[in-house]
């Protein structure tokens, strides 16, 4: 069955470190998009954060954001699939992790909210210089985070904290599974934890685009590298692992493909879905 649909995710993925598209994964996309495929980025980043090389492709349509909470159609401007944690699930989520020492934030209808207090300590928690870069230019601080939340009595899509002790985050990571298993719980950094509805995660999401677009989840390839890739690595019908993926997502995939500083996807899409 031929491939109709390729999914991939942004950071480490399709980005090298630079946070640049690789000529050779740009040039793999057009080639694919001129047969006619769909070309989808899948991403935990918010719509209005993704890079505008990305957004500026022509042949991009369709942008799966949060993890998988939202899926936005970019040509009739509307939100075709969102996934929501409720403002009470929120609450408790906020109960839980003020009990932890960490920092964490939320997204909320296309804004990456956190507290005033978490935005002007991030460098306890965060010692890279581009995730911190990252926070502070895409999240709004706000005095008193839970309150916000509270008094816009609107739901989210995304929560995520960050830690300092990594040996405490792997312990958090399989209690947050018992405490809360009808939540997604992820992870896209060394030291985070994403938790996202049940069903919002990129394999439901990629369900969910197939569903829409009436094709067939085995005429997908997805390309992915950490463990917020897992669920889209095994939906699609070829689940491709970077050479730079985490042991969880190499260990979902079905074949691995070069590392994003030496455009792993350019080279994927060329193998598996260019090649007659």
């Amino acid at each position: 069955m031929s491939i109709r649909l390729i999914a991939f995710d942004l950071d480490g993925t399709l980005l090298d470190n630079e946070k640049r598209v690789p000529g050779k994964n740009r040039e793999a996309l057009k080639e694919a998009a001129d047969r006619g495929i769909w070309i989808v980025p899948f991403t935990a980043r918010l719509s209005s954060k993704v890079p505008e090389e990305v957004t500026a492709f022509p042949f991009v349509r369709y942008l799966v954001t949060e993890n998988g909470a939202r899926i936005y159609d970019r040509e009739k401007r509307r939100t075709v699939y969102q996934a929501d944690i409720t403002v009470l699930e929120a609450g408790e989520l906020f109960d839980y992790m003020d009990g932890l020492p960490v920092i964490y934030d939320c997204y909320q209808d296309g804004t990456g909210w956190i507290d005033k207090d978490f935005y002007e300590h991030t460098e306890r928690w965060i010692t890279d210089p581009y995730t911190q870069k990252l926070i502070h230019t895409l999240r709004l601080p706000v005095d008193g985070l839970r309150q916000v939340i509270s008094d816009r009595n609107r739901p989210i899509q995304k929560t995520q904290m960050f830690f300092e002790d990594l040996a405490l985050r792997a312990k958090v990571f399989e209690e947050l599974k018992e405490k809360f298993p009808l939540y997604s719980v992820t992870s896209s950094l060394y030291n985070n934890i994403e938790i996202n509805a049940e069903n919002a995660n990129k394999g439901a999401a990629l369900t969910a685009l197939c569903r829409h677009l009436g094709i067939h989840r085995s005429e997908c390839i997805a390309f992915g590298d950490n463990g917020n890739d897992v669920s889209m690595l095994k939906a699609a019908g070829i689940g491709v692992a970077m050479g730079n993926a985490t042991p969880e997502a190499k260990a979902a995939a079905d074949v691995i493909t070069d590392s994003n500083e030496e455009g792993g996807v350019g080279s994927g899409i060329r193998k598996y879905v260019l090649q007659p």
